[in-house]
């Protein structure tokens, strides 16, 4: 049995990290505009910093509702075909910005980068779920979430370091050169296959919407609470009055910290959400280690809501990060256990949804709960992790004794 899994996974391997290499060549530009556009602006022909911050979301509101539109077109084509589209989407957004000046262009732009991550997203789920079984299921999404994050680690470094180098455009169009090179990684490795979303005994090509059940509504609102959660607020509460932070001479606002200890949780993820899946996919289970960095979550996001001394703040803040990797490993990989099956293409596309109205929304919660201060956004933030992982201990017992 042990030697079968392992000739799986070895027969597998190959297509789940061709698919993330694919998806984080798809990310370089998209990280890239993330450091460049702030600094930038006026060399795209923009007017005011709010044009910048409506480019840079855009394709978060976008995909909301393409996403049960790309559901449907993965229960009818193959894999392949959506990836290679989103492949061509993802290139032709990122030479836009070498190639074109001002907001309309460029904000149409960033809404075709919304639909190609979701048919990246949703097209990335289904070939790590059919490539995995039901032992390397978390080994497989956690190489797959690392990999990821390797590009947008190299996207942000690029932008950071190239731009003054080459010029903006530049930047762009050499990325969007890059990103080429995922095309034919998708057509050699991305299975030309169709993931069925309904029963054989029915002939409709409509995903069917997955049961609402313990087991499928606890996944859904795993993903929705971890992505509702922002650093930035807390970050940004901690700085001094004029908004700076000084390390060893070098003077940097709340959203280079933020990007700093974001390229520092991309360094790692190649390294640790591979672990964390590896662990989940022991004879323990996944739901130990998933309440366990649900704990850690929740306590250190109390601790952040403390005056602690900057240096004990700091290690408090790496606990939440590393607790955050473990968190969304292990949330796509229940999704991912809880998709298998014939609703595959539904289930999946509805997390997608899920996540990204999370995402969307936390900004605007963090703003809100800001009127309480870093107390009223830490504790909001510990009482969402610890209200999940109340939620998995309670139904998930009631929906296993089922």
């Amino acid at each position: 049995m042990l030697e079968k899994g392992l000739f799986e996974m070895k027969a597998h391997g190959p297509s789940v990290r061709a698919i993330a290499w694919v998806t984080a060549v798809c990310l370089l530009g998209d990280s890239m505009l993330y450091i460049v556009l702030p600094v930038y602006w006026q060399h795209y022909g923009l007017e005011a910093l709010w044009q910048v911050g409506v480019l840079l979301s855009v394709n978060r509101f976008v995909r909301l509702p393409l996403g049960p539109l790309i559901g449907w077109l993965y229960s009818r084509l193959p894999k392949r075909t959506g990836v290679l589209a989103a492949v061509g989407l993802a290139c032709a957004t990122t030479l836009a910005f070498g190639f074109f000046n001002g907001f309309v262009p460029l904000l149409m732009a960033r809404a075709l980068w919304g639909a190609a991550w979701s048919m990246l997203r949703i097209g990335g789920y289904l070939t790590v779920l059919e490539a995995s079984g039901g032992g390397d299921r978390g080994q497989l999404l956690g190489r797959y979430n690392g990999i990821m994050g390797v590009g947008s680690l190299v996207g942000m470094l690029a932008g950071g370091l190239l731009a003054d180098l080459l010029g903006v455009r530049a930047v762009a169009l050499l990325l969007g050169a890059v990103t080429l090179a995922g095309l034919p990684f998708a057509w050699r490795f991305v299975p030309p296959t169709v993931t069925p979303s309904a029963s054989p005994r029915r002939d409709d090509s409509v995903p069917r919407r997955p049961r609402l059940t313990a087991a499928a509504l606890l996944p859904l609102l795993s993903g929705f609470a971890t992505a509702l959660v922002a650093l930035s607020p807390l970050i940004a509460a901690r700085l001094p009055d004029d908004g700076t932070l000084t390390l060893a001479g070098f003077t940097l606002g709340a959203a280079s910290v933020a990007g700093v200890l974001q390229a520092l949780r991309w360094g790692w993820s190649p390294f640790l959400s591979p672990w964390f899946g590896r662990l989940s996919d022991g004879p323990r289970g996944r739901l130990p280690l998933y309440l366990a960095a649900l704990g850690l979550a929740a306590a250190a996001f109390a601790l952040l809501a403390l005056p602690l001394p900057f240096g004990l703040w700091l290690v408090v803040l790496l606990a939440v990060m590393l607790a955050n990797t473990a968190i969304t490993t292990l949330s796509d990989t229940l999704a991912a256990d809880a998709a298998a099956g014939s609703r595959a293409v539904a289930y999946m596309t509805t997390y997608t949804i899920v996540v990204d109205i999370g995402a969307a929304l936390g900004p605007l919660a963090s703003f809100l709960l800001g009127a309480f201060g870093p107390a009223g956004v830490g504790f909001a933030c510990a009482a969402l992790m610890a209200l999940t992982a109340a939620a998995w201990l309670i139904f998930h017992r009631r929906w296993r004794m089922l």
